[in-house]
C-alpha cells in the first residue's frame, strides 16, 4: 500500500491558504483513508524553505512520495484537479476482486451480457 507525502506550502494565514488546507483535509480523508502524511510550511516563518523548494506562488502543494514528484498550484478547490494530479491510486478493500469491481457489483460486457454477482442469475 502506498502512502503519500504531502507538503501544502502557504504564505500566512489567508483565506486563501485556510481553503486549500482544509480542501485539502477533506481530499485526503475521502480519497487517501489514513494513508497519507501531511504537513503545512507557512511561508512567512519559514522563507528559506521557499527559495529551498523553488515556491514561487502560494499555495502550492508537493506530493513528494510515491513518486513522481508533483506540484499543484492554487485553493485545491477542484477535487478532480488534485486527485488527478497527485495520482491517487485506490485504497485496498476487502470487497473488490482482481478486476476493481466491488463483489456483488454487475458490469455489462460488449456483448450485452451480464456478469457479478448482482446479475440475476441463480445458476
Amino acid at each position: 500500500m502506498s502512502n503519500y507525502k504531502l507538503r501544502l506550502y502557504i504564505t500566512g494565514h489567508t483565506a486563501q491558504s485556510e481553503r486549500a488546507i482544509a480542501n485539502l483535509k477533506r481530499i485526503c480523508a475521502e480519497e487517501l483513508q489514513g494513508r497519507y502524511e501531511m504537513e503545512v510550511i507557512d511561508l512567512v516563518e519559514d522563507p528559506e524553505e521557499g527559495e529551498r523548494q523553488r515556491i514561487v506562488v502560494t499555495p502550492t502543494l508537493i506530493k513528494q512520495l510515491p513518486p513522481p514528484l508533483r506540484r499543484i498550484i492554487g485553493d485545491l478547490s477542484d477535487k478532480q484537479r488534485v486527485v488527478s494530479g497527485l495520482d491517487v491510486l485506490p485504497a485496498f478493500r476487502d470487497d473488490v476482486d482482481a478486476s476493481g469491481r466491488a463483489s456483488g457489483e454487475a458490469v455489462e460486457d460488449a456483448s450485452g451480457e451480464v456478469s457479478g454477482e448482482a446479475s440475476g442469475n441463480d445458476s
